[in-house]
């Protein structure tokens, strides 16, 4: 039973990435998955959620308008696609599966948006 998220590296104020979480050992589609990121010395931020059916989704002002997520239940991938990046965004972004009774979380992908 695991998520591993990929995807993350180096990127230039303005530029985009896309991170991509693939679950393994659970039923992918009984769970909302969501991706929070966490700089070191402050609080575990949500960055993204999106239910099982994939019908709905939520996002912090912080990344509303830039971060989409999205998910393929047949790929048993959710996705992150961060555009308009901002020095700010640099973190360890974290894939979450989130069911009734356990939450499931990846090993992180580094993101680091310098010039």
């Amino acid at each position: 039973v695991q998520v591993v998220e990929s995807g993350g590296g180096l990127v230039q104020p303005g530029g985009s990435l896309r991170l991509s979480c693939a679950g393994s050992g659970f039923t992918f589609s009984n769970y909302a998955m969501s991706w929070g990121r966490q700089v070191p010395g402050k609080e575990r931020e949500l960055v993204a959620s999106i239910s099982s059916s994939g019908s709905s989704t939520n996002y912090p002002d912080s990344v509303k308008g830039r971060f989409t997520i999205s998910r393929d239940n047949a790929k048993n991938t959710v996705y992150l696609q961060m555009n308009s990046l901002k020095v700010e965004d640099t973190a360890v972004y974290y894939c979450y599966a989130n069911g009734r009774w356990t939450t499931i979380r990846g090993q992180g992908t580094q993101v680091t948006v310098s010039s």
